[in-house]
């Protein structure tokens, strides 16, 4: 095929495309370029992995009890195997669940699924010992009555926590036990770093001589050949195109773009949210994530209490006055494959949030969760939002464990709604280019890379450190709530 008119031809050095550097694409691409494959990752923004928050790596999927028993045994097994790609890029704090004293469920609803995904935890150890990254399984979850809390509240808070019991005490010494059921059940769903998870995948690509790293290129076109895709990409005012064996649409929230270009029809929702940047002066404990159960959508929403060092805290609330937003909900039409969110979500997306709307919802989040923890009523607004809008394919709005889909032979489309059902993407992608004669089968189920291993915790650090700088977060965001395990 000739150049088109007036553009610039890229010999492409791979055959494989990867586009959107976020969680999905950027790990995609680093995994099939560890097996061997050249790829090249096209990226729209100026750096990798900067979507919508993400602070809970969800090993079990107890944040979410409207899910399914086996989605929750897919979250718990595929962060296992993030945990053990990515070690560096996860905080390691246990999260403790509350259930509300004005919430129609119990704590107690959920032992049949907690002993359910430590039976399978326990399993998942016995098969291989590496896998033996949430602690013991006998202590994947822990339930603790009044009568302990209200004996933890008496001990002083240590600066490393080194227990179950000594993680509980702060919850002890400062949320309203009036206002929650009994018991506080503590599981070892960890958190997730984004800075230091863009940090690790950056740095190992830039180690991949067969990856070719391509930030501020926008995609602008798709066509099918009968061997080949043709990609069209947008560079300094400048047209570009390229040809490639195999595309991998990891585009995030505007996935049905591409599906699109190519004529793919698919149903999906895309969902606008946002998290809030708060710092509580003073505090200086060591605390777990906590969760306060509720229900979506209504003033009594889900709120999600999530710790950093120097006392800042990243806030969730499931509200349309915090997290949620009117019309922030979009399905796909029979016309287009994408969702089509209104202008003024993707303006903050693309462009930022005003002051006062800044100050609004940090606010509102503060005190929704004050109601459980009214010391933290005094914090203040640290930074803009953490934001983005994520897909959930399919027709279920509440789906949590998702991971790819494939048009014809030679078109992958991720679909991830977790960061961690990235690496089942990747191996399922990788099958297929086994079929095709693209991959050997030696590659399928890898997860022992060299790049990985190999990176410095400092240099992940000081990485991280910048990106936080450059997206003007504080930096207390991208340190770890604790420094190991």
């Amino acid at each position: 095929m000739s150049p088109m008119p007036g553009k610039k031809r890229m010999e492409p050095r791979g055959r494989i495309a990867v586009v959107g550097g976020g969680v999905a694409g950027a790990t995609i691409a680093l995994y099939l370029s560890e097996i061997g494959l050249e790829v090249t990752l096209f990226e729209k923004g100026p750096s990798l992995v900067s979507g919508p928050p993400m602070c809970h790596l969800h090993a079990g999927g107890n944040l979410y009890r409207e899910i399914s028993d086996a989605q929750c045994v897919t979250l718990l097994r595929e962060s296992i195997d993030l945990i053990r790609f990515y070690p560096d890029a996860m905080d390691y704090r246990p999260t403790v669940i509350a259930v509300p004293t004005d919430d129609a469920g119990s704590p107690r609803e959920l032992f049949g699924r907690l002993a359910l995904l430590r039976g399978v935890y326990d399993d998942l150890v016995r098969e291989d010992p590496a896998n033996r990254v949430l602690g013991e399984s006998a202590d994947y979850y822990r339930c603790y009555d009044r009568g302990r809390v209200e004996a933890l509240r008496a001990l002083p808070s240590p600066k490393y926590p080194a227990s179950m019991d000594e993680w509980m005490i702060p919850v002890a010494k400062h949320i309203d036990l009036e206002k929650v059921q009994f018991p506080l059940i503590m599981v070892q769903e960890y958190g997730l770093n984004m800075f230091r998870l863009a940090s690790s995948v950056t740095l190992a690509l830039q180690q991949k001589n067969n990856c070719r790293l391509l930030l501020n290129r926008e995609v602008t076109g798709l066509e099918r050949g009968r061997d080949a895709c043709t990609l069209r990409y947008r560079h300094d005012g400048m047209e570009h195109e390229a040809a490639f064996d195999f595309i991998v649409n990891a585009a995030g929230f505007r996935t049905g773009e591409l599906d699109d270009m190519l004529g793919f029809a698919r149903e999906r929702f895309v969902e606008f949210k946002s998290a809030y940047v708060t710092r509580w002066e003073g505090c200086e404990e060591t605390w777990p994530e906590v969760i306060f159960y509720g229900e979506r959508g209504t003033p009594k929403g889900m709120a999600q209490f999530t710790p950093y060092p120097g006392g800042f805290f990243q806030l969730h609330g499931m509200t349309k006055a915090i997290t949620l937003f009117d019309d922030g909900l979009v399905k796909s039409s029979a016309q287009s494959a994408q969702p089509r969110l209104k202008p003024k979500f993707l303006e903050k997306i693309e462009k930022g949030w005003s002051q006062s709307e800044v100050e609004k919802r940090s606010h509102s989040a503060i005190r929704h969760l004050s109601q459980f923890i009214p010391a933290f009523g005094s914090a203040e607004v640290a930074s803009k939002p953490l934001y983005g809008a994520q897909q959930i394919p399919g027709r279920d709005a509440t789906l949590r464990a998702a991971d790819v889909s494939f048009e014809g032979e030679r078109y992958a489309r991720c679909e991830i709604v977790k960061a961690s059902s990235v690496l089942s993407v990747a191996d399922a992608i990788t099958r297929r280019l086994i079929e095709l004669g693209l991959a050997d089968e030696s590659a399928y189920g890898r997860r022992d890379f060299a790049t990985v291993r190999a990176l410095d915790d400092e240099a992940i650090g000081r990485q991280a450190a910048t990106l936080g700088l450059e997206r003007d977060y504080p930096v207390a965001l991208t340190r770890r709530t604790v420094a190991t395990a």
